[in-house]
């Protein structure tokens, strides 16, 4: 979203800013096929959505009524304020008298994608925080930004800038363990024994592997390794269909009261004009043909290609593929009608059981800052003490923090973190700035 300045930064620095796409709209799908849109109006903030939000027809004026009242609160605190780490966002929303329609249809709708836990797991702090920051202190905070190019060409710039600089970078070379020696890191040992030494290691692996790389007895004995056994993980299902036909020109919908939180329109994403020119470039892209052609002759099947994203997915992780792929198939006919008539050509399932750590009351305690006990050794990821949930804004504010704790130990201490984005109107009295 447009509130995730370090992401932003970050994408400017390796070269794919003109890669992302914003949108300044977000469109919802109910359960009756009504289509609603959240957009801005030329009120200043925190009051610049409600214009459209009063007109979304699938809440009663007195949802909206408690939802406003609720929102207030969170403007008049500037954020999350005095709201402590041990409620659960499920506890304030109640404390806040807020409808069962309220919280399932608003709160659960932005807040699970947004924080990858349901709402009586994650601390009310961050949730509190995530409306603060995207809908209510800043006109643009809400937009949401989407790759318009796959993924591996997004991030391909990062290898050419280091690369630029005399850096090399590897993949496919697993690493088993780190080596320590007199209380420092000596050495990163690969898959077939080899050995990578360097003056600074920092680790970017998720909490739950950074474990398996050191001896199990110093995690033992240490509290900062110890501690990371306390953080939970959340899961998230990825459900990619390919079509016969195109069946929405929406390049992406939230669903309301469904498994399916969100549809992405990848077709449509990833081209400038979802012509069928560009449907082909994007099916070259996932290398779906015919079996058995030649190249010269291969045709693509499909259509259209659709990515939908499930965060916090517990019911699914127990549920095969293929239950996961009839149950979305059946909720994307029955959100699209046009793609009742719709054949299903080719689906797969990305099912990540320990996706993200999960923003649970009590996690900012178990969270370690860039620093670890070793001098030569620094943590990066969005589980690390980044103030923000896991998401890829946390992630880079830990990859900034700790090459600034590196710059620092080398005497050359420089910021890196850049500044969220400024309270405006009416919401930069509430929060004081």
């Amino acid at each position: 979203m447009a509130c995730c300045t370090n992401l932003e930064d970050f994408y400017r620095r390796a070269g794919a800013a003109g890669k992302i796409r914003y949108y300044d709209r977000v469109v919802f799908l109910d359960r009756q096929g009504r289509r609603s849109t959240l957009k801005a109006s030329a009120l200043p903030p925190p009051l610049h959505l409600a214009p459209s939000f009063l007109s979304l027809p699938f809440l009663s004026w007195a949802d909206k009524r408690a939802i406003g009242r609720a929102m207030f609160h969170i403007a008049r605190r500037g954020g999350a304020g005095k709201n402590g780490d041990s409620t659960t966002m499920l506890e304030w929303l109640h404390a806040e008298r807020q409808s069962p329609a309220a919280i399932e249809r608003i709160w659960r709708s932005v807040l699970v994608s947004a924080l990858d836990e349901e709402l009586d797991r994650a601390a009310a702090r961050y949730g509190v925080d995530v409306f603060w920051k995207a809908f209510l202190r800043n006109r643009r905070g809400f937009e949401v930004g989407i790759p318009s190019v796959p993924l591996g060409e997004l991030y391909g710039g990062c290898r050419e800038a280091i690369e630029r600089r005399g850096g090399r970078v590897r993949t496919r070379a697993t690493i088993r363990s780190l080596r320590l020696e007199d209380g420092r890191v000596a050495a990163a040992v690969l898959d077939d024994g080899a050995e990578l030494t360097a003056d600074v290691y920092i680790s970017a692996v998720p909490h739950d592997l950074l474990l398996e790389l050191l001896p199990q007895e110093l995690v033992a004995a240490n509290p900062v390794f110890s501690a990371l056994k306390g953080l939970r993980s959340s899961p998230i299902t990825g459900v990619h269909l390919w079509l016969d036909r195109v069946v929405t020109d929406e390049p992406y919908l939230a669903l309301l009261d469904r498994t399916t939180q969100w549809i992405f329109n990848k077709t449509c994403l990833w081209g400038e004009n979802p012509d069928h020119t560009a449907q082909q470039n994007v099916l070259m892209a996932v290398g779906l043909y015919e079996s058995g052609l030649p190249p010269e002759a291969a045709q693509p099947l499909p259509l259209q290609y659709l990515q939908l994203v499930i965060s916090a997915s517990y019911d699914l992780v127990e549920k095969s593929r293929q239950e996961i792929v009839d149950l979305c198939w059946r909720e994307v006919q029955d959100a699209l009608p046009a793609a009742r008539d719709a054949r299903l050509v080719k689906s797969t399932v990305v099912k990540e059981v320990a996706a993200t750590f999960s923003p649970a009351p009590g996690c900012d305690r178990l969270r370690p800052g860039p620093r670890s006990p070793f001098p030569n050794l620094y943590f990066a990821g969005d589980w690390t003490a980044t103030g923000w949930p896991a998401t890829m804004e946390g992630a880079v504010r830990s990859g900034y923090l700790a090459a600034q704790a590196v710059l620092s130990s080398d005497g050359r201490p420089r910021p890196l973190l850049c500044d969220d984005l400024p309270a405006q109107g009416f919401a930069r009295r509430r929060s004081g700035e």
